[in-house]
């Protein structure tokens, strides 16, 4: 369904490891900050407090034009600009408010419980009827039912493999080219979790739904979600004012070792995190979704003295 026809709702996201990003990104007194991953504004909201008062800017953006009209409908602190975009499309958010840098800047690359919970965008495996979308932003590019319709088998297999790390992923691809071919395409959730329940053996523990890694793999697809992540931390540095800091929360292994590998290979990032941190066993408790977080922090090195 567009955007337009759906009325903004409040949000039901919990902010992930919250002290953790106040404490790392708070202890250096910014003045700026850039929040890549808006969504509810958890993190914002308490990103505020650490802003010199009644001064300085929260730089918000999301994919998400859900999140700019519930913004859009709700009374902020003036110091809060939410953006409607990319992270990457941080350094012309900066541009537009008049900001040559960011003092902090925090992403969280996980998937927001008010995307989980729209029953028009197919992230939920309990929405079975809707069109299997997984787009952060549905009026842009193509849904993963529109990906499946178009590519090959091999090309299908090897993205659901690589990105979802699936073992049974040539299985899958080779259901879903089968029932495109009796015309009976892969379109709604039921659809994509059939396959997967056909295609991939319950484990004994039943920890993981079987159609878990497929989703994944087509919704980090159909956003570039990696692509986003690899371009951004190559070109943060040059937003980010002298010491000041990123902070990055990922949720599965592809992301963060993404993450860890450009922290450590590009000689402008400081390591603040040796090891990436997790969040506390009552956090888990509270925010079952905050398990599989690990958050990593770099910290911009000075440049050179000419």
């Amino acid at each position: 369904m567009p955007a337009e026809n759906r009325e903004p709702t409040e949000t039901c996201h919990v902010p992930v490891m919250p002290n953790e990003i106040v404490h790392w990104l708070g202890e250096t007194s910014p003045s700026v900050i850039v929040d890549g991953t808006y969504g509810g504004g958890g993190h914002s909201a308490l990103l505020l407090a650490t802003l010199p008062a009644g001064r300085g800017h929260l730089v918000g953006l999301d994919r998400d034009p859900a999140v700019s009209e519930r913004v859009e409908s709700e009374q902020h602190d003036p110091r809060l600009n939410v953006f409607l975009g990319s992270y990457e499309k941080a350094p012309q958010a900066l541009a537009a408010l008049e900001l040559s840098a960011a003092d902090g800047a925090v992403l969280d690359l996980g998937l927001s419980s008010d995307q989980l919970a729209d029953p028009h965008r197919g992230f939920s495996f309990t929405r079975a009827s809707a069109d299997l979308d997984l787009r952060f932003d549905p009026e842009s590019g193509q849904s993963a039912a529109q990906w499946l319709a178009w590519n090959k088998e091999n090309e299908i297999a090897n993205a659901i493999y690589q990105y979802g790390e699936e073992r049974y992923s040539r299985r899958i691809a080779r259901e879903i080219v089968t029932r495109r071919r009796r015309e009976a395409s892969v379109k709604t959730v039921k659809d994509l979790v059939d396959v997967c329940m056909r295609c991939v053996p319950r484990s004994k523990n039943h920890d993981i739904h079987p159609a878990t890694r497929t989703f994944q793999a087509l919704r980090i697809v159909v956003n570039d979600e990696l692509g986003a992540l690899e371009r951004t931390l190559q070109t943060a540095p040059d937003w980010l004012s002298e010491n000041g800091r990123l902070a990055i929360i990922s949720f599965h292994s592809l992301e963060d070792r993404i993450v860890k590998n450009a922290f450590r290979d590009d000689p402008r990032w400081n390591v603040l995190t040796k090891k990436p941190l997790r969040p506390s066993e009552e956090e888990v408790q509270q925010n079952p979704r905050s398990r599989s977080a690990k958050l990593r922090v770099a910290q911009r090195v000075p440049k050179p003295q000419a």
